[in-house]
């Protein structure tokens, strides 16, 4: 089984969106894109992975499983290997971007841990979602405002405020400047809160600092400024992966 590609190939691939599927039952169970060798990466590291076994400490027993890893090192324990599959070559970075988060919009259950570039705001959506999206008001900034992105509709368990109050990657100096807080779904507003306090956040296995607001809803007057009108689009590019943006 090979695990590098020719020079000479290399030369002609270019950028390329490529599949991990696993061979006890043809699922494909990663997508991803990149250049040079970056298909065969995630096997070595899995194997590399494999040989640090013995020597984990306590805060590796804490971590979270990779669960693309996790996929790569069941099929290596029982004599087999991951299928390699280039789904697309000859591109530029950015029309790979565009491939890779289409395939990964399409494809259930897979191991990725970041949805597609763009997904969230040019992803998969229902014909209405379209015509709702694209037909209302555009947002006018009348306050400092954060734009928070977040992944939950109003019909799911989860609340808008818990979705968006924790946990993010942001400067608390920063974000303790804004006057009012927007959810975002879809390029839509969903929800509009007043943050009361901004405060670090830990969550279990992520050592990196977030953080999180205590609110409330906004009143009637401010709300409705903002909700479900659609945010406007410099706060919203194609591309961007940092799902919080700045009014100010």
């Amino acid at each position: 089984m090979m695990n590098k590609f020719s020079p000479e190939v290399i030369d002609k691939l270019n950028y390329y969106v490529y599949r991990l599927i696993d061979p006890r039952n043809g699922e494909t169970f990663y997508v991803g894109k990149g250049k040079d060798n970056r298909v065969f990466d995630h096997a070595k590291a899995a194997q590399a992975i494999e040989a640090e076994d013995d020597q984990k400490d306590d805060d590796d027993e804490n971590k979270k499983p990779d669960l693309k890893l996790s996929r790569i090192r069941a099929i290596r324990n029982v004599g087999l290997k991951v299928i390699h599959v280039i789904h697309r070559h000859g591109m530029d970075d950015s029309t790979a971007c565009e491939v890779e988060a289409c395939l990964i919009d399409a494809i259930p259950g897979l191991t990725n841990i970041m949805g597609g570039t763009g997904s969230n705001d040019f992803g998969p959506m229902h014909a209405s979602e379209i015509e709702q999206r694209y037909s209302v008001q555009e947002v006018e900034v009348k306050h400092k405002l954060i734009f928070i992105n977040i992944n939950v509709s109003a019909n799911e368990e989860v609340s808008i405020y818990e979705a968006t109050r924790k946990a993010w990657r942001m400067s608390q100096a920063r974000a303790e400047k804004a006057e009012v807080v927007l959810a975002n779904y879809k390029g839509l507003v969903v929800g509009v809160f007043v943050p009361q306090r901004w405060y670090e956040y830990h969550r279990d296995g992520d050592k990196s600092m977030r953080i999180a607001f205590e609110g409330k809803e906004a009143e009637p007057s401010i709300k409705n400024l903002y909700f479900n009108k659609q945010v406007p689009a410099k706060y919203r590019k194609r591309g961007a992966s940092n799902p919080v943006k700045y009014s100010y």
